[in-house]
């Protein structure tokens, strides 16, 4: 599967933003890679969800348990309500050249059901407000959570809410 290959497009920072901050950018991506790897392999339940255009790996979607993210579940002021069951979508990529088919759409809606098959009593996400910052992002946007149902529930600035979807 050439989307997580050393060279790959995910090659560099194997979704350890969410575990370790902005440390990851200090650590060799071959550091990084093995870190995934250990956390993906290590339990019973996926941490990320897949999407194909046919053979064709074309998306990946990080959703885990809030624990699985300590560098995300500390930063956020205004999560102080959150629930024990609480899980967090905190990274997304999609390949170039299938990128605005609503792939990520899908990927949150698999996410969903894939928390709440698993017992989450809630997901969180800190996507980026594109109407307040033209950034790049692979943590989606607020419009493609808001159409699934997330509500704004606390800002780190104008531009990242944290948002919440309550699945009880």
């Amino acid at each position: 599967m050439d989307l997580f290959s050393v060279s790959g497009p995910v090659g560099r920072c194997w979704c350890m933003y969410g575990k370790i901050g902005p440390a990851y950018r200090q650590r060799l991506p071959d550091e990084n890679r093995r870190a995934f790897q250990q956390s993906a392999l290590s339990g019973d339940v996926p941490q990320g969800l897949l999407a194909f255009d046919g053979e064709m790996t074309v998306g990946w979607c990080q959703i885990t348990p809030v624990e699985a993210v300590p560098y995300l579940k500390t930063r956020w002021t205004g999560a102080e309500d959150r629930r024990e069951k609480t899980w967090f979508i905190s990274c997304f990529y999609v390949r170039k050249g299938h990128r605005r088919r609503g792939i990520t759409r899908v990927l949150i809606k698999a996410s969903i059901a894939h928390a709440r098959r698993h017992g989450a009593e809630a997901i969180e996400a800190m996507p980026l407000d594109g109407s307040k910052s033209p950034s790049a992002t692979g943590s989606g946007y607020v419009s493609t959570f808001e159409s699934a149902g997330f509500q704004a529930i606390a800002h780190r600035d104008a531009a990242h809410p944290l948002m919440r979807l309550s699945l009880s």
